[in-house]
């Protein structure tokens, strides 16, 4: 939030709320550094964190997910209701800490941040690109209120709640052993995708999804998201076949890609080096389905940070599959889908919640026209 007007330079302010001093005055130090931020003081709690925010009007928050006195997630829930704000969350890397980050990310937090390490003088250089990139995507992010406190508090319905909650979709007669859905996504990439998929029918051809994510929270990720809707939903595993009714979500040290076995298409997984900075990346999956599955596929570009994709889409279109991407008023970051659309990898541009009911209707469109005389 660097801006020039009559000489005066706008910089983003940043309050830190953390329980650990060390963690503060490493965050403190880290964020000092750059011109581009103001560190307005920090807090070591929720009540402190409530007067200084009220006090000093920061424009983006770092906020611990493990405190004394309220815990980092009630905090922000109480926040996102009553002054929406962009909000980093910093939380260890443990399949626990994972389940409380995913229910800040739930609750209306932009990003996360893993907890510095005690050996961070190894590492302090990755470790600080790393903040400062993700506190200058939340400076431009759009935060949005949660919808009610009893809604956004309660846990994902269980399976056998779902058909409860999702209206049921119509028959739909996918050739699906034909078809693939390749997706995408990076900051406010986790909520995105569950929308999607909770709009999706049990029918729908296979989806493979590529979400920035440690390896720590992929697990917990689609656990949840198999919780919440009606396809199965798993971390994808070397050589699964890829089945409708049916979500493989890449682990988060792996990238995957979609390879043929026969007539059948299987997932494969893929231990090489990040591209464009990740692990798993967008580009890699979505380039495998371009190759792969060519028309056959349907390649939808969610929110997040960065270009990775864009390029991977752009293949995808070329081989004659249906694109997708999400428009900038629903993206949290549009910095993934805003690549896309200006490399014209996108056929579509559509808010989130118009998009599984397209994929849905491009599959239906796309097979009856596969089956027709």
């Amino acid at each position: 939030m660097l801006e020039a007007k009559s000489g005066i330079v706008r910089r983003t302010r940043v309050l830190i709320v953390d329980d650990s001093a060390l963690v503060r005055r490493l965050l403190t130090q880290m964020l000092s550094s750059e011109r581009e931020f103001e560190v307005l003081g920090a807090a070591g709690d929720a009540y402190a964190a409530r007067e200084k925010i009220k006090m000093l009007n920061p424009d983006v928050l770092t906020l611990d997910v493990e405190m004394p006195k309220m815990d980092g997630v009630t905090f922000l829930r109480n926040l996102m209701r009553l002054r929406p704000m962009p909000v980093v969350m910093v939380s260890s890397l443990t399949e626990h800490g994972a389940d409380i980050t995913l229910d800040a990310l739930a609750a209306g937090a932009v990003d996360y941040m893993a907890k510095p390490k005690i050996d961070i003088a190894a590492t302090f250089a990755g470790y600080r690109d790393e903040l400062v990139a993700k506190i200058k995507a939340a400076a431009k992010a759009r935060v949005r209120p949660i919808r009610t406190g009893v809604e956004s508090a309660a846990r994902i319905p269980a399976r056998q709640d779902v058909d409860a909650v999702l209206p049921k979709a119509s028959p739909r007669h996918f050739r699906t052993t034909d078809r693939v859905i390749a997706i995408g996504a990076s900051t406010g990439g986790t909520e995105a995708i569950k929308e999607v998929l909770m709009g999706c029918a049990p029918d729908t051809p296979g989806i493979m999804i590529a979400q920035h994510i440690p390896k720590a929270f992929s697990t917990p990720f689609a656990k949840r998201m198999d919780a919440c809707c009606r396809m199965a939903v798993c971390e994808a595993e070397d050589g699964q076949q890829v089945l409708p009714g049916h979500v493989y979500i890449a682990p988060g040290d792996r990238h995957l890609l979609l390879v043929r076995d026969g007539a059948r298409y299987v997932c494969r997984l893929d231990d090489g080096t990040p591209v464009n900075r990740h692990k798993p990346s967008v580009d890699v999956l979505f380039r495998s389905v371009a190759q792969q599955a060519g028309s056959n596929a349907i390649g939808v570009i969610l929110t997040g940070m960065g270009k990775d994709g864009a390029i991977g889409l752009k293949d995808m279109r070329e081989a004659g599959a249906s694109t997708i991407a999400q428009d900038e008023a629903t993206s949290v970051v549009w910095g993934m889908p805003g690549e896309a659309v200006a490399r014209g990898a996108a056929e579509r541009i559509l808010p989130l919640e118009a998009i599984s009911e397209a994929v849905m209707q491009l599959a239906a469109d796309d097979a009856s026209a596969q089956t027709a005389p």
